[in-house]
């Protein structure tokens, strides 16, 4: 979404509590903080980009990256909505694993050019949130052939995971960062979280870096669509769907390449 003083473009300084928080993380060694893009990012070919500023009742979601990969809306998502000056989605508060699903909670976007593949590979999101559950976004889901991506906010803390498998299914990398504290604090956070061949890499609000160790990942690629708001394939008894609440402004995706 774009507010009236272009809130997407601008990475949001943490607010005084969380600024404190992450100075004693980075003095004690848990992160890195500096300035410009400090994550060195590889991936800068912008695959989609989801401002999020549709009006109310809107059920398409609009890709304005130019590559035409839109997506659907729930009907459960209060669209047009508006918070300290941005304009983007809501989702109500629920039991994230209570029955039955609830695929009306639910932005999916079927397009295979949204898998990772063996690109470098970065998903940002602008979001908000006051709860600690739920998953924000992902491709894919845990067993998933070809492996999965995805972002969650258990206890507050934003985790985002890149994971690959083969075509049955077997382990072939992973790597996994977690914010060093607490994001669902009610304020604005921008998260950039990148794959590259053998790290993850992530920047919270354009100042603080958590990078994971080193070990290859591996290619990413499945079948299923990307979703933001919970996982597609669930059904609340054998899988839970974990349903995020609270605000996206927008979401983008780049890469290494186009596809």
């Amino acid at each position: 979404m774009r507010g009236a003083t272009s809130l997407s473009s601008t990475s949001v300084v943490p607010c005084a509590a969380v600024r404190r928080l992450l100075l004693i993380a980075t003095a004690i060694g848990l992160v890195s903080a500096m300035a410009g893009d400090p994550a060195g990012a590889a991936a800068t070919v912008r695959v989609a980009d989801w401002q999020m500023n549709e009006a109310a009742g809107a059920q398409t979601m609009v890709d304005s990256s130019g590559n035409g990969i839109n997506g659907s809306i729930g009907s459960a998502i209060q669209t047009g909505y508006t918070y300290a000056g941005a304009t983007g989605y809501h989702w109500g508060s629920t039991n994230p694993n209570g029955y039955p699903a609830k695929p009306e909670r639910l932005v999916t976007v079927p397009n295979d050019r949204l898998n990772p593949g063996n690109r470098d590979y970065a998903v940002t999101v602008r979001f908000r949130t006051t709860h600690s559950y739920g998953n924000m976004i992902q491709k894919g889901q845990s067993a998933t052939p070809g492996g999965y991506f995805k972002w969650e906010i258990p206890s507050g803390r934003l985790m985002c995971l890149y994971r690959s498998r083969d075509s049955r299914g077997n382990l072939l990398g992973q790597k996994a960062v977690t914010a060093p504290v607490p994001l669902n604090d009610g304020a604005w956070h921008t998260v950039r979280c990148e794959k590259t061949v053998d790290r993850v890499t992530m920047t919270i609000d354009g100042t603080t870096v958590v990078r994971s160790s080193r070990s290859t990942i591996g290619p990413i690629a499945n079948t299923m669509p990307l979703s933001i708001g919970g996982k597609v394939a669930c059904d609340q008894v054998k899988v839970t769907c974990d349903y995020f609440a609270g605000d996206i402004d927008w979401v983008r995706i780049e890469a290494s390449s186009p596809s």
